[in-house]
């Protein structure tokens, strides 16, 4: 996701800069994967250190959290001492909610207090975010795709090795394709070797080397 990037060097020179930046949250962990400049990707690791903030609060509320002046917030005392440092002086929180899920928040920092709280303002962010939900949702759902895309691709693979192996008993053994799976199937669990290993270890013994699985295309 690409975000437009800043002049950090504006922080403490200037009030009108805001920073942004993407948080996920994944098995328990929270990561930025993109953010508009050095200050907005430090301060979200200001809260992930300290596991206290308006961008965890989002994640854990599904709320838009706002924090309107930083010099008088009480919520998160050791996260706010930290923003202040950077020039923060005010931020805005927003969920980003997939699927009925909260995977996400999308944090605004700006350098002047109260910079999010017209509600053309707050308006804006939240269609940004909304934005940020959408682009994340396609591409989780890619993500999903390639992890059953890979497995299609190795169960094909392997069914391909024990389809030669099948072929070979048959030869061997005069025997039908049913009858030569079962073999298969003993042979591995009295070795407790997967079916695919046994298969490959049979193929090899009769032509030399290790079969060639087949190739698997996807469609198009």
């Amino acid at each position: 996701m690409d975000l437009s990037a800043r002049d950090t060097s504006e922080v403490g020179g200037g009030s009108g800069w805001v920073s942004c930046g993407i948080t996920l949250r994944r098995e328990g962990q929270q990561l930025t994967v993109a953010s508009s400049d050095q200050v907005a990707a430090a301060v979200d690791e200001v809260q992930y250190a300290h596991e206290s903030g308006p961008c965890l609060q989002a994640l854990d509320t599904g709320r838009v959290i706002n924090a309107p002046d930083l010099t008088v917030e009480d919520r998160w005392p050791a996260y706010t001492a930290r923003a202040l440092t950077y020039g923060v002086a005010s931020s805005l929180s927003l969920p980003l909610v997939v699927e009925g899920q909260v995977l996400g928040a999308m944090n605004l920092y700006a350098g002047r207090a109260h910079a999010f709280d017209a509600a053309a303002r707050r308006a804006t962010a939240a269609g940004l975010a909304a934005q940020a939900a959408a682009t994340l949702t396609v591409v989780l759902r890619q993500a999903h795709q390639v992890d059953l895309t890979k497995s299609l691709q190795a169960t094909l693979v392997s069914r391909s090795v024990i389809d030669q192996a099948i072929g070979v008993l048959m030869g061997q053994q005069r025997c039908s394709a049913e009858e030569a799976f079962a073999l298969l199937r003993a042979a591995s669990q009295h070795r407790n070797r997967k079916l695919r290993d046994v298969a490959a270890d049979l193929v090899a013994s009769i032509s030399g080397h290790s079969p060639q699985p087949g190739r698997y295309t996807p469609p198009s």
